[in-house]
């Protein structure tokens, strides 16, 4: 079983979806690895990418024409400054022609050269096929997969022993919610404590702070952008952006200029009751309103639902911890990871595979255990909110309409949000001995559940409200 680091499950990309923008993208960059390591880079002549199922059917909406070409650009999703991003798409389309990784000048027509095809890869909903001819005349082809996540493989067949061979560099190897469990008494610890020994057989300990550090900048800022950023997203639905207008209602008089002093002046503001919903739907709207234009987020686990974790972060640090630091939010990040990779590794945490409930429902059972372990609770009661936020999220589908991550998709990570604390709630006032339903169950029956879900309610855009709403009604 694959050895997954918090730094898997949280990952800094460009919106709007993770299986589908920062997967192909990344797959664009593994496959100009696999050309320069086959010594046949520089003989490219001209390329073609046939994309395929639920990467076609809603290709588009998700923008997954551009990631394929900024990633063939050799641009880096974490670090293209997000205001390029059109200018360089723009240039290649009028240019018909492709900085191959920066280097290579190629011919190139998005509209010919990127192919979508509806029909189905067998090993994965969401597959590509990158074929590139020589100069010699030869074709060379790989396939890849984007599995969820911004995960990308080809075979899994093929990683197997590679996976076997990482596993065993943790000191912890966790799989299920009871192994996890068992290391907790074992080693008298925490479950973060005992994902951070995990995470020091990859990284030294500056090197997980600086990360964490810088994850946990990625979504402060992402939610200072949205909260301040006006109008309507692009993609043809004409969708308002609700951040701000809910963000200028709450927010205090209190004078900021960075997103550092915006959490401390939201931390200063005294909050009504009925108003702290509001903030946490706020927090999570934001997210993923700069993650529908193309903006830098955080996979938590995806982008699609990546507005959740951050949300319920900042409720603990804005409402129920004032005095809280970077040693709480590094605990936050740490459970969630994990909660994610189990998830991950006993069912799926891509919508095309599971529907939504791979992706918000993956999310709000990470947040509520994060959350519930930074309120005293004990591992058990951890997967105990972990599970019960699961358990309400089985079955939910992914219909977004018009292909696009907005409707239903953005409210979706406030839902997500609120049920998490809620979860987490009902956790740490309950004896996880009276619990009838394990983490691992949940976990199981999702995935039974994500197999017998049509492929209509699979972001495929087939079924559900991406059908029965009408484009013209939006």
């Amino acid at each position: 079983m694959e050895a997954i680091s918090t730094f898997d499950m949280l990952k800094i990309g460009v919106g709007p979806s993770s299986s589908h923008t920062l997967g192909p993208w990344r797959a664009a960059e593994k496959w100009i690895k696999e050309l320069n390591d086959k010594n046949v880079f520089k003989q490219v002549a001209a390329i073609k990418v046939y994309i395929y199922g639920s990467l076609s059917l809603t290709g588009k909406g998700h923008a997954t024409d551009y990631a394929i070409q900024l990633g063939l650009s050799g641009q880096d999703p974490e670090y293209i400054p997000i205001e390029n991003i059109h200018g360089i798409v723009a240039r290649i389309k009028e240019e018909k022609q492709i900085e191959f990784d920066g280097k290579l000048t190629i011919p190139f027509s998005p509209e010919v050269d990127i192919v979508f095809k509806k029909e189905f890869l067998p090993f994965h909903a969401n597959g590509m096929i990158f074929e590139a001819t020589l100069y010699t005349g030869k074709k060379t082809k790989a396939t890849y997969y984007s599995i969820g996540g911004g995960f990308v493989v080809k075979e899994e067949r093929k990683r197997a022993k590679k996976n076997i061979e990482k596993f065993k560099d943790f000191p912890f190897p966790v799989t299920t919610g009871v192994e996890l469990l068992a290391f907790c008494k074992q080693e008298n610890k925490c479950i973060s404590e005992i994902v951070l020994e995990n995470e020091r057989s990859l990284r030294t300990d500056d090197e997980i702070d600086k990360e964490l550090h810088r994850i946990w900048n990625t979504m402060l800022e992402c939610m200072y952008t949205g909260c301040h950023t006006e109008g309507s997203l692009p993609g043809g639905l004409n969708v308002r952006r609700r951040a701000f207008d809910i963000h200028q209602k709450l927010k205090d008089d209190n004078p900021y200029s960075n997103p550092q002093e915006w959490l401390a002046s939201i931390r200063d503001t005294e909050v009504k009751f009925r108003q702290i919903l509001q903030w946490v739907s706020c927090f999570a709207l934001s997210v993923n309103e700069v993650n529908a234009s193309l903006g830098r987020v955080v996979t938590a686990p995806t982008n699609g639902s990546a507005g959740v974790i951050p949300a319920v972060l900042m409720y603990y640090l804005v409402i129920e911890n004032h005095d809280s630091g970077f040693q709480e939010i590094k605990k936050f990040l740490l459970v969630a990871g994990e909660i994610g990779s189990i998830f991950k590794k006993g069912a799926t945490i891509s919508a095309a595979m599971g529907g939504c409930q791979a992706e918000i429902g993956v999310s709000s059972a990470m947040a509520a255990g994060a959350l519930t372990e930074l309120l005293g609770g004990t591992p058990e009661q951890v997967l105990m909110a972990a599970e019960i936020a699961m358990e309400h999220h089985l079955g939910l589908t992914c219909d977004p309409i018009g292909g696009l991550v907005q409707i239903p998709c953005i409210e979706r990570n406030s839902m997500g949000a609120i049920k998490a604390i809620n979860a987490a709630e009902l956790a740490l006032g309950s004896n996880p001995e009276d619990a009838k339903v394990p983490l691992d169950k949940v976990v199981s029956t999702m995935w039974e559940t994500a197999k017998d879900m049509s492929s209509k309610y699979k972001e495929t855009s087939e079924g559900g409200l991406a059908v029965g709403v009408f484009l013209s009604d939006c």
